[in-house]
């Protein structure tokens, strides 16, 4: 690869100054969009002619006569392309390339490469995407090393995303406002589309025009962590038109690596104006980056309140102020007028010519730092100062540790590399950790921050929800000074800070004005483009021989972009081809009766998402159960052990924990005397209602210890996999969730280990949109089904049942957290009844309610039946959360 060749001019995008081919110039398109009312911009995104698609310039490439015969030129046959394919995406080095083509069984496959140098060559000759370019760049001030910048045109790079098939149904190009309800009261914002900018923005274009969002995300990776400590410093690229629930997904590599700023070391005794030089820099390299893009703009294109966004007009007159008393070569007296307008000492910023930019729009509120990492620097700081770190420690060891979440066994006031995912695992139970044994007031404030953290968060928010965002907020503003008073605010030395000089806390300020100006927030986290320093950098670096990084780092990525674009070809080809040849089995008439369904699959097959392109999906229950549920009665085993109820899907393993075990003997492992009277009171209820009766949980019981029951055996199960639907989310169904139900045995968990769960008691409320109305939180005891004597039929048996120990709900002001009391009967005994395994919904996280000092008896594994009061933690997970709020 030449990474210094010329840019050929862009040819994909359309002149947006050109008369369309077909103007609509319909009225305000009012429709139904996603359960909210949709007004669009009149006349924008206009048809202008056919531009080349991602498979005209596949088919005129420079070898396209070659593939005419063969495809996959310049390989031999398909089954050669995938060798290689797998060959160059293995991470072997190029040594263990050549010992595994120099195999004697390998030989015989003829393979037209012998060496891995060649196999390298045949992978450039495959089409390429946007092009590698370098130079040196000049600078006034000395450094250790040349600097040189790598990058590619970024007009060409946002081309090559808009025009990639991945993304063809996946584009927001028209502005659109979202309502509630058509009578248009309220406002909802969820993509970049939706928001007040993109209308604004539009309408300053002409009539037609098209408008492209350009996301840009830079911030420093190491490459090397052991010696030598290398630094990269990545330029990403991707498109705000891109919907969220695609773009955020790594898997959809939305993000395209478009340059390696330089990282120099400045000669300059001033360790600060070090930091300018490097600043400057930085925009000197963006001014030549984005050059093409602003082209094709220009020419075708901490207190409570919030104060004057930084304007580009604002910051631009304080730079002219700036340059009229102080040359910008002067560095450090540049630097010092610059601080009196709190600028950072840059004079020529890469925005001041870009049409439209402004960057107190354009730099966008970023969850992983404002939010995540502000509750760690900060909001978890404040409760260890203010409880003590011993007792939060010991709090955090006792929760009973849940299938899939981190467990804090040795606290958390100690740990070592916090990463993001650390953050999120702490916010979740710190509420409940920290109620009672922090002051009201701070605690108030800090759980005031946390649904300020939740809702923003949000992929729809409406003005209803900003009123609700700005009213968190300015409830932690309300009692943050108790903070201050508890010495929770600590600097060097353990004094206390008397200030909110919080950059994060102030930067907060900002969030639901940009929330309508650009939609949601969380379309702009960070946490996609710092996984993808992965795939863009670390693995690439990998393959080099640690020398001279930046130009082996683009050739590495020039290849991999080659490879997955070639693969993405020829399988659209493939499935050309194969639609053909059963076309061309098909007559006339038989195509025209295709119906809609066939026609959707056959959409959804020519969908680029092959096992390369995606990661390894989480399973679905809900597409599982969809297909066990469309077999022909009698074809598979009854009951099914995966089943859909409401927007929750229920799994248990095909085979039982225990295949057959008494009805008492299962009273006595799992502890439950009074199993028999509470099995024969749910059959009961079902003679008397019916199967598809809803059984609450206690009321006056008819069964007895003594019961005769038609069964005297049971299967059991000791685990449940729910899986439910996102309320708010970029993907279809929700990460899985098991809950344990496992007898006492001689182990650590000597008193069993049973998870809670949320239960339907009441036909009429659904879940999540009735919250707890209609619901109950119980206690997993057993999850069984009866088995019936031989040649005998009863209708439970196609159904699974559990025992449940019910919760009773209060409420709480401080915590605002459901506090849940075990249920009791009349005996002092805990209240249990046996209803169907369909009612369950959802995960109930509970905390145990420690009061001003936990029991220090409390250990992970007894914590849950040693206590009898806890608190339904909301903040578990966002859909908990905004089911509960």
């Amino acid at each position: 690869m030449d990474i210094d060749q010329e840019f050929p001019p862009p040819d994909s995008l359309a002149d947006s100054y050109a008369e369309p081919d077909n103007p609509n110039p319909s009225t305000w398109n009012h429709s139904q969009c996603n359960g909210f009312y949709s007004e669009q911009f009149e006349g924008a995104a206009q048809s202008y002619g056919h531009g080349d698609t991602f498979m005209d310039k596949f088919n005129r490439d420079e070898f396209s006569d070659a593939r005419k015969s063969n495809l996959y030129y310049p390989f031999a046959c398909c089954n050669e392309w995938e060798l290689a394919l797998w060959l160059l995406r293995s991470g072997l080095s190029m040594k263990a390339i050549d010992a595994f083509l120099s195999l004697p069984i390998v030989k015989l496959l003829s393979l037209s490469f012998s060496t891995a140098r060649d196999l390298r060559r045949r992978a450039e000759l495959l089409p390429s995407g946007p092009r590698w370019r370098s130079m040196e760049i000049k600078l006034s001030h000395p450094t250790k090393h040349p600097v040189l910048l790598y990058w590619r045109d970024a007009l060409e790079c946002i081309a090559w995303i808009f025009n990639h098939p991945l993304f063809r149904d996946q584009l927001d190009l028209i502005p659109e406002r979202l309502y509630t309800s058509d009578a248009k009261l309220c406002r909802v914002y969820t993509e970049w589309m939706t928001g007040d900018e993109a209308w604004h923005m539009q309408s300053q274009l002409p009539e037609g025009a098209t408008l492209i969002g350009t996301i840009l995300s830079s911030d420093k990776t190491n490459i090397t962590n052991i010696c030598g400590g290398r630094v990269a410093h990545p330029l990403l690229i991707s498109l705000a038109n891109i919907k969220m629930s695609t773009r955020l997904k790594l898997s959809s590599r939305s993000f395209m690596l478009t340059a390696l700023l330089p990282v120099p070391k400045f000669v300059h005794k001033n360790k600060r104006m070090r930091g300018v030089l490097g600043d400057r820099l930085i925009h000197q390299c963006l001014d030549i980056v984005l050059d093409p893009v602003k082209k094709a703009a220009q020419f075708g294109f901490g207190d409570p309140f919030r104060h004057e966004p930084r304007t580009a007009a604002t910051t631009l007159a304080q730079l002219s102020v700036v340059k009229s008393k102080v040359d910008p070569a002067d560095l450090q007296a540049f630097f010092r007028e610059a601080q009196r307008f709190r600028l950072n000492g840059v004079s020529d910023p890469f925005w001041r010519n870009f049409p439209l930019s402004c960057p107190s729009i354009f730099i966008t509120p970023e969850l992983l730092h404002y939010i995540h990492k502000e509750s760690w620097d900060h909001d978890v700081q404040w409760c260890l100062n203010i409880v003590g770190e011993s007792e939060v420690d010991f709090r955090f060891s006792v929760l009973q540790p849940t299938a899939g979440s981190r467990h804090f066994k040795g606290g958390i006031s100690k740990l070592n590399q916090v990463t993001g995912r650390v953050h999120h695992d702490v916010q979740c139970y710190l509420i409940g950790i920290i109620a009672y044994a922090a002051p009201s007031e701070v605690t108030a404030a800090i759980r005031a921050l946390m649904d300020f953290r939740y809702r923003v968060q949000a992929y729809h928010i409406s003005d209803d929800d900003i009123h609700l965002i700005s009213a968190a907020l300015s409830e932690f503003h309300a009692n943050k000074d108790t903070i201050i008073e508890h010495g929770g605010r600590l600097g060097k030395g353990k004094k206390v800070i008397n200030n909110w000089h919080i950059l994060k806390l102030e930067l907060m300020q900002g969030i639901a004005p940009s929330i309508k100006r650009v939609g949601v927030t969380i379309q702009w986290t960070a946490d996609t483009t710092e996984h993808a320093h992965v795939s863009e950098i670390k693995t690439p670096a990998g393959s080099t021989n640690n020398n001279n990084y930046d130009p082996q780092i683009c050739r590495y990525l020039d290849r991999a972009e080659k490879c997955r674009a070639f693969e993405l070809a020829t399988s659209l080809h493939e499935q050309e081809d194969q639609t053909a040849l059963s076309d061309s089995g098909r007559s006339e008439d038989d195509r025209s009766d295709l119906s809609d369904d066939e026609d959707n699959d056959n959409d959804n097959a020519a969908q680029p998402f092959g096992p390369s392109n995606l990661a390894c999906p989480s399973t679905n229950y809900f597409t599982i159960s969809a297909r066990l549920s469309a077999k022909q009665a009698g074809t598979i085993p009854s009951p099914l052990c995966s089943f859909i109820v409401g927007s929750t899907a229920v799994n248990l393993s095909y085979a039982p924990s225990l295949r057959r075990i008494s009805v008492d003997e299962a009273a006595q492992r799992f502890g439950l005397p009074d199993l028999r009277p509470a099995l024969a009171n749910f059959l009961q209820r079902e003679a008397q209602f019916g199967a598809g009766f809803v059984h609450p949980i206690g009321g006056q019981r008819r069964g007895s210890r003594y019961s005769n029951l038609p069964f005297t055996e049971l299967q059991v199960w000791y685990k449940v996999r729910l899986q439910n639907k996102p309320i708010h989310g970029n993907s279809d169904v929700s990460p899985t969730q098991t809950l344990f139900c496992t007898p006492p045995s001689s182990g650590a968990w000597a008193l069993g280990h049973y998870d809670a769960a949320i239960f339907n008691v009441d036909a009429r409320s659904e879940w999540p949109e009735s919250g707890l109305e209609g619901h109950i939180v119980g206690q997993f005891r057993l999850v069984m089904r009866p088995l019936s004597k031989t040649g005998e039929k009863w209708p439970w048996t196609d159904r699974f049942i559990a025992y449940v120990q019910r919760f009773d709900i209060g409420a709480e002001d401080v915590t605002q957290l459901p506090i849940l009391k075990r249920a009791k009967q009349a005996s002092g005994e805990r209240l249990g009844d046996v209803i169907p395994l369909s009612q369950v919904r959802a995960f109930a996280h509970l905390i145990p309610r420690f009061g001003a000092t936990a029991d220090t008896r409390l250990t992970a594994y007894n914590s849950f039946e040693h206590s009898t009061e806890f608190y339904l933690n909301k903040y578990f997970d966002k859909n908990t959360y905004f089911a509960l709020t």
